[in-house]
């Protein structure tokens, strides 16, 4: 079990750029995957990007593909998501999420991962 608090969401103009945080509590955070999904009102919980223990491997979903970058610095206990070239459709609570399971891909459900933060709001206008 490790716990994930979240920071760095806000309001941005359409076009504009933001950089969330997730910072981790615990000694073992380089043997988690990692993940950042995002739900908009009425919508299902989405999948956004993974990374990888080392951080070598990384998944998007084609949506944000270009646009955003995840990576992370284990010695700082923090995974991050770079947000470029926002649009209003990225409107949605952002959540880190975190899993202890060994895998040959990144973990795009949301049942494959076992911890959670409590989400940041990303609020894009036009």
């Amino acid at each position: 079990q490790v716990q994930l608090v979240e920071s760095g969401g806000g309001l941005v103009q359409a076009g504009g750029s933001l950089r969330l945080s997730c910072a981790a509590s615990g000694r073992t955070f380089s043997s988690y995957f990692l993940g950042w999904f995002r739900q908009a009102p009425g919508k299902e919980r989405d999948f956004v990007a993974g990374i990888s223990r080392s951080g070598s491997s990384t998944y998007y979903v084609d949506s944000v593909e270009g646009r955003f970058t995840i990576s992370r610095d284990n010695a700082k206990n923090t995974v991050y998501l770079q947000m470029n070239s926002l649009k209003p459709e990225d409107t949605a609570v952002y959540y880190c999420a975190a899993t202890g399971g060994t895998y040959y891909y990144i973990p795009r459900n949301l049942h494959e991962y076992n911890s959670w933060g409590q989400g940041t709001q990303v609020t894009v206008s036009s």
